[in-house]
């Protein structure tokens, strides 16, 4: 297993342990989107320069086959020229271009094989930060339906505070509202029919004391009758 390969399960772990106890998942997968994509970038700078690297094996590797092949030519002309020494000059050559060719061409495979193992994590890198920022956006928009319910909270705590009794409802408000009326209704009634009962008291009183004034009238005219009887 690749250095790289085992930080980003070592990531991946604690990244999943601590959302379940973040408070704000959005701002610890932000920093974890971060630092994925500083990964991506140096590890797209490393296949670049492997790549670069590993043409460069291939060419060397390709180089040393054709100065072998050259070489057993040559050795081939000297041999049918008759020149034995000359044929064996080549045939060092050969054998030592040989030995390039093998060694240039195994560093070229172990090259192919590291450059496919980290073209596959790039694309794992790749796919856990797609993955991993769907999941923001998700996540984003939970956090601002959370945030959006705690204002609505706030709001309506404020409102239920401000008006105490009259309830949260436009129905509840205004069934109270008309209970109050109602209360008020009945109060002035109240008043109104004991206005009404004190105006026919006075009524009453009324006819009583102008029959008692009458009765005190005519006692007072006897008296004055009898005075002037008396005077006369």
């Amino acid at each position: 297993m690749s250095i790289i390969r085992r930080v980003r399960d070592i990531t991946v772990a604690t990244l999943n342990e601590r959302l379940e106890k973040a408070e704000d998942p959005v701002k610890l997968i932000d920093q974890f989107l971060w630092s994925t994509r500083e990964e991506i970038i140096s590890a797209e700078r490393l296949y670049q320069q492997y790549s670069a690297h590993s043409n460069q094996l291939k060419v060397q590797w390709l180089q040393a086959e054709q100065q072998k092949e050259k070489r057993e030519q040559q050795a081939l002309t000297a041999l049918k020229a008759g020149e034995e020494h000359m044929a064996r000059v080549a045939l060092h050559d050969k054998a030592a271009s040989e030995e390039r060719a093998a060694q240039y061409r195994d560093l070229y495979e172990q090259s192919k094989t590291s450059l496919i193992e980290l073209e596959e994590q790039l694309r794992e890198l790749r796919s856990e930060y797609q993955t991993v920022y769907d999941k923001r956006e998700y996540y984003s928009a939970r956090m601002e339906s959370l945030r959006l319910q705690q204002r609505m909270n706030a709001r309506y705590a404020g409102q239920g505070i401000h008006n105490q009794g009259l309830g949260q409802q436009p129905a509840g408000m205004f069934r109270r509202l008309d209970d109050r009326i109602t209360d008020m209704e009945l109060e002035a009634r109240s008043l109104r029919d004991l206005r009404r009962s004190g105006q026919e008291f006075l009524s009453e009183a009324g006819a009583v004391l102008q029959s008692a004034i009458e009765r005190e009238m005519e006692q007072l005219k006897r008296k004055l009758q009898q005075e002037g009887w008396k005077s006369q």
